[in-house]
Order: structure tokens, then sequence, then C-alpha cells
């Protein structure tokens, strides 16, 4: 058995993507053991990959440098038997710990002054690979070997147990009518949101079909998610900052249709296997599209786009706001009756 440890990126989207290159690694021969080090957090994905052997917790903070920390747990991992590292992140400290770690080969993208830290470093060939879940598949294969023909998807695994409970703890019936997720956040800020009078429509249009509506989102998404529900008279289901990751795992695996931004949900959602329509606006589909044959996206690729920024530079927002509601329910419409 080869045994690798794989440093994870930091982020809800990342992280899905990163079973991409779990499944890659488990598809080659010998067999390989995956320990993934990774924040807390993420348990909640991690344990639902059955590919992952061991969560290895990463205590820091993203951004946060704790150079005595990371030497700690580079000296506690020397004892295991890992030939290889994979680390998905590009900053200088998430190289630190397989190199403290003593492991003798360390693979990754040049980043920020890594050369001697990973002695396996690689260049991002973004013409081949423009997508990330490319890149992260590409560090576990030989420099210089083609992508398989097929990308190994993400695969996230539910738990009935959990999903009753979580029913239960919010008064949540799915089986009394089909459920509608929608998931309006995105941590990046307001050029990667559909405007909230839009998910308002296609809310108060689902309601008219009998569906239920089911908000997901943080904390930072409750308000919100919560002008949307006004905008149904309250006839959606708010649960943005009520549930915990896992439960919302759970829950989004009862929809029967989610829309969403380019967010870390709409990456759950995919490897859910639920049918979604995904809407971009400053950010690049071609690079973090929702891996799943049920998804589909909207994007206008205006001439401005993608921008990549926070806020619209040009203070219209039209690569959002052209993607008028209609549109969209059309969209969803064709994947449902499909």
């Amino acid at each position: 058995m080869t045994h690798v440890l794989v440093v994870a990126p930091s982020w809800i989207g990342d992280m899905v993507l990163a079973q991409c290159l779990f499944r890659q690694l488990q598809s080659q021969n010998p067999p390989v053991v995956i320990d993934v080090l990774a924040p807390d957090w993420s348990r909640a994905l991690l344990n639902r990959m059955p590919e992952v052997h061991e969560i290895i917790d990463m205590p820091l903070g993203h951004g946060e440098l704790g150079l005595r920390k990371r030497y700690q747990i580079g000296r506690s991992l020397r004892t295991r038997p890992y030939v290889h590292a994979v680390v998905l992140p590009n900053s200088l400290k998430s190289a630190l710990v397989p190199y403290w770690a003593g492991i003798p080969r360390r693979t990754g993208y040049v980043g920020e002054l890594r050369l001697g830290l990973l002695n396996d470093c690689r260049r991002v060939d973004r013409s081949s690979h423009p997508m990330t879940a490319q890149q992260f598949v590409a560090l576990g294969l030989p420099a210089g070997m083609a992508l398989p023909d097929s990308l190994p998807l993400p695969g996230l695994r539910v738990s009935a147990r959990g999903i009753s409970r979580a029913c239960k703890q919010y008064g949540l019936e799915p089986g009394q009518a089909p459920v509608l997720a929608l998931c309006p956040g995105a941590e990046y800020g307001q050029s990667k949101q559909w405007p909230l009078d839009y998910y308002g429509v296609v809310a108060r249009n689902w309601l008219g079909r009998g569906w239920q509506v089911w908000l997901f989102g943080s904390a930072s998404d409750r308000t919100v998610c919560e002008a949307i529900v006004s905008q149904t008279g309250g006839r959606c289901r708010n649960l943005a900052g009520r549930t915990n990751l896992e439960e919302a795992v759970d829950l989004l695996s009862l929809a029967g249709m989610v829309l969403s931004n380019d967010s870390g949900l709409m990456h759950v959602a995919a490897a859910l296997g639920r049918p979604q329509v995904a809407v971009f606006g400053s950010t690049d589909p071609g690079k973090t599209p929702p891996l799943a044959t049920d998804a589909r996206i909207e994007y206008l690729g205006l001439g401005c786009s993608p921008c990549f920024q926070r806020t619209c530079p040009k203070a219209h927002l039209r690569c959002l706001r052209d993607l008028e509601p209609n549109r969209i329910m059309r969209t969803m419409e064709a994947l449902i009756e499909r």
C-alpha cells in the first residue's frame, strides 16, 4: 500500500473538487491510502468521501502563518509511512508541514517561494488544464502524463439517519412536495450574486407550481435569504445560518432542483448529483464549473467577463442583471423535463 498525504484547500468548493484528485489517486496501482491535512470544518465533507482514510486537523485558520504549530504537526507525522505529499494550495506555508514531516516526494505547483520545500514542483498548464479539478488531478499523476479521458467526478455520501435528524430538527417534511433549494449567497462578494429580486421571482413561481422552497447559506447569508422569504410572503424556509455544513449537505440531497450562484454549495449540490442551474457572473465557468451530468450553467460571457472582482468595476453588473428570471426558469424546466 502507498501512503499519501494531501494538504487540502481552505474553501468549500475547492474541497469538493479535491475529491477528483482523491479518486484519481485511489484508482492507481498499487492501492493508495489517502490522509488529508485540513481544517476542522471540512470534516463535514471529507467524512463523506470514501476515498479518505484519515483527516488530520489543521488548527490554523486561513491566512495564519503559525510556524511553530506547523513545525509541530510536521514533526508528529515523521513516524508515518508517507512516501508522497500532494500540496493543493499555492502558498508557501501550505508546503511547510510535508517538508518538516520529511516526506520523500512533495508535489505541488510553483507558488510563493516554495522551491526546496517542494521537490516535485510543477507549472500549471492552463491551455490543457483550464479547470481547477483538472489541475488537482494532474498533481496526482507523474509529471507530463496526460489526464484520463474521463475526469473522476466528486460524489458525496449522505446519511439516512442524518437526513431524518435534520428534517426533525428544522420541522421539514420533504415528502409533502418536491423541494427547490436556493443558494443565493457568495462569500466572494456582490459580483457573484444573482439579484435577490430575481431569486424572489423564481421562488414565487415554483411555490405556485406546488413546490417547497428551502434557502441555504452561511450565517452571513441569513439576511439575504430573509429578504427572499419576505418577497414570497413568508412561504419559504430560511435555513441559512441555522444548519451546520453537515446538515446542509444532508438536506441538499433532498432537493429536486437547485439554483445557485458560483459558490461552495454549488459544488456540494453537484457532488450530490442534484439537478441544478448555476449562475455565473464575474467568475469563469470554464475554471470551476459544477461537475455533474445534471448541472446547467447560465453565463453571458460579456466583453468585461470574467473580471474576478468582488464588486462590478463598471458599476452596472450586467453579467448578472441581464440573466433575467425567465431565462433561468426555462433552463430549470428543461432540466426537469429531461
